[in-house]
């Protein structure tokens, strides 16, 4: 199973490509930085998701080496996170589900995390530490 996932809860965007398994097949990503001693703002945060994600979507299925028809489903992050930055993934991943006929996977932020660090480390019942806001 493949599954082509979005995450854009704050200054950064991705789109990865992962398997079942979880293999990471790509993960490309851009951050939205701002000058020193300011913080991201909604606004610009998201337009700057805005003008990154079709990128990103091309540059994942090019570096994972599949095809749309490959894909088993689609995944993005709901939250929690900046409202209007999350909207982007998930307008796209609702247009691509239209578009490809593919499920939608929803996935909560601090879960995902928790279950990456899990599946990286292989560890059969990891204790792990979840720092959240380390942003601000």
């Amino acid at each position: 199973m493949i599954a082509l996932g979005f995450e854009g809860s704050a200054n950064k965007i991705g789109v990865g490509v992962v398997t079942l398994d979880g293999s990471i097949l790509s993960n490309p990503r851009h951050t939205y930085v701002t000058p020193p001693g300011q913080g991201f703002l909604s606004r610009e945060t998201t337009q700057h998701h805005l003008q990154h994600i079709l990128p990103l979507i091309k540059s994942a299925l090019k570096t994972a080496q599949i095809t749309p028809n490959d894909i088993d489903c689609l995944c993005y992050t709901k939250g929690p996170g900046m409202g209007v930055p999350l909207q982007v993934a998930a307008v796209a991943v609702h247009v691509l589900s239209q578009l490809l006929k593919k499920p939608i996977v929803v996935v909560n932020h601090c879960v995902a995390h928790i279950e990456m660090g899990r599946v990286v480390t292989r560890a059969d019942d990891p204790v792990v530490l979840y720092v959240s806001g380390g942003n601000t």
